[in-house]
């Protein structure tokens, strides 16, 4: 295994319990109206049972025997986009929710779908890449699904987790040793799409979005905008923040999370963090995701198969997406989309997801290292 990359990871994750809890005891009371331990004991057996599942089941089974399993995982991730149009619950304004009242738990299929399409693409361009004088249209046959895909998640609606899953696609695709001349048509294709749907949305924004998608498009000075929804929780990050200063209140000590960020521990965990640890603490998160990602791109770079490439960018790719958006839509550097920070931000279903595809690149490890 990769013991650095294990040891980040489990620092990232005790990290993000203890923020989890200072961040929610209070809103937990005033708003939600449960005990003060409430969401870190939920994000505490999130990630128990994802650790034991990837550290018993993940590590012990090889890639190559990821052909049927994978599959399978993917086609019931999929259809469970479709059965949330009859089954699903309605939260920020999406219907992207199973609500499992027997366990008191909300499931997002989003977060399987992703995973499950890096595994998918694994195995499909580990299979194709073996056949000689293949037709090109076969290269091409998983950006049909992923759009099919993104159309789904539109239509739930949910813009950025469709934008996720087509740049997971894109990304994944040109990190392929695929033939340059089909990069470059597809990076072409798509800045002509980029710019006709560009257009196409300035012309009918208020047709195609509905107004509270439209209210994220209004991002920039926030704190000019504190009274409308617009402005109100990103301002309220940028206060926290500046409360931190260098080396912050102290643990516990913020006065932000007193129910001006509703989301304190789950999107907004990040200006919490610099507001009770300091801007130090917010620089060394980042570094450390930087750590991570490097590690991961090195294993990537070891793979000795496609199959075990792609597993290793998807994760890569995964894991930066999300640190991306997030921590750009809280800096009001672009329209907030309500996506979870890795490892630190409350949420069982991207935690879980997270936490086995670090298990899955340390599986990629292990054979890289078996095979030197």
């Amino acid at each position: 295994m990769d013991i650095p990359l294990l040891i980040a990871m489990l620092l990232f994750l005790v990290l993000g319990l203890t923020m989890i809890f200072s961040a929610s005891n209070v809103s937990a009371v005033l708003r939600y109206h449960v005990s003060t331990t409430y969401f870190f004991k939920r994000q505490l057996v999130f990630i128990i049972a994802a650790l034991l599942f990837g550290s018993i089941f993940v590590l012990n089974i090889p890639t190559k025997k990821y052909r049927f399993l994978g599959v399978v995982y993917f086609i019931v991730s999929v259809a469970s986009l479709f059965l949330l149009f009859v089954y699903g619950k309605v939260a920020g304004g999406a219907k992207s929710w199973y609500a499992l009242g027997s366990l008191s738990l909300n499931l997002q299929p989003i977060e399987f779908v992703k995973t499950s399409l890096i595994i998918f693409l694994s195995i499909y361009y580990s299979v194709i890449y073996r056949i000689k004088n293949r037709p090109p249209i076969t290269t091409f046959i998983p950006f049909a699904i992923t759009g099919f895909i993104a159309l789904l998640i539109v239509l739930q609606p949910d813009l950025g987790g469709a934008l996720i899953v087509c740049a997971l696609m894109g990304l994944l695709y040109l990190n392929l040793p695929d033939e340059k001349k089909n990069k470059t048509k597809l990076v072409k294709y798509t800045l002509i799409a980029l710019v006709v749907g560009g257009l196409i949305l300035f012309y009918s924004g208020s047709h195609f979005f509905g107004s509270y998608q439209l209210k994220r498009l209004n991002f920039s000075k926030p704190c000019s905008r504190y009274m409308e929804d617009t402005g109100y929780q990103v301002c309220n990050g940028f206060i926290a923040m500046h409360n931190g200063g260098f080396l912050g209140k102290g643990l516990g000590k913020s006065t932000q999370k007193y129910l001006y960020l509703p989301e304190a521990h789950t999107d907004f965990i990040f200006p919490i963090i610099v507001e009770e640890l300091g801007f130090v603490t917010g620089l060394a998160v980042i570094f450390g995701y930087a750590f991570m990602l490097y590690r991961i791109l090195g294993i990537a770079r070891k793979a000795k198969t496609i199959q075990n490439q792609v597993l290793s960018y998807g994760c890569l790719f995964y894991m930066l997406i999300h640190i991306m958006i997030n921590l750009l839509g809280v800096l009001a550097l672009m329209p907030l989309t309500g996506v979870p920070l890795p490892f630190l931000s409350y949420g069982g279903s991207y935690n879980i997801n997270l936490i086995l595809m670090i298990f899955i690149v340390e599986r990629v490890s292990i054979e890289n290292n078996t095979s030197k």
